[in-house]
């Protein structure tokens, strides 16, 4: 009987957790085209001849730049830590061990 239980207590964790891991790819996979395509952009945009734009269009290119890389920076995620941070981390691991 218990090892009946455990069963289906293992079933149902790994029925419950595909849904997930489905909508994580699917989402995974969105982020990797949204980036490939800000990347495109930000090709072209270096390819543009730069030396015959008024200082007005130039200012627009750079602004553009500068979102699609915010945009790509928010997309590539990550954990940033601080210097105090580190340094509260280490004096932590020095004082528990």
């Amino acid at each position: 009987m218990k090892k009946l239980m455990i069963s289906a207590f293992v079933f149902l964790l790994t029925a419950t957790n595909m849904p997930v891991q489905a909508v994580e790819n699917t989402a995974n996979t969105n982020k990797v085209e949204q980036a490939n395509a800000l990347i495109a952009r930000l090709n072209e945009i270096n390819k543009v001849e730069k030396s015959g734009l008024t200082f007005k269009q130039k200012r627009a290119m750079r602004k553009e730049v500068r979102h699609i890389n915010k945009e790509l920076r928010q997309i590539n995620g990550g954990v940033y830590l601080s210097v105090g941070a580190i340094i509260i981390i280490i004096l932590l691991l020095i004082l528990l061990l």
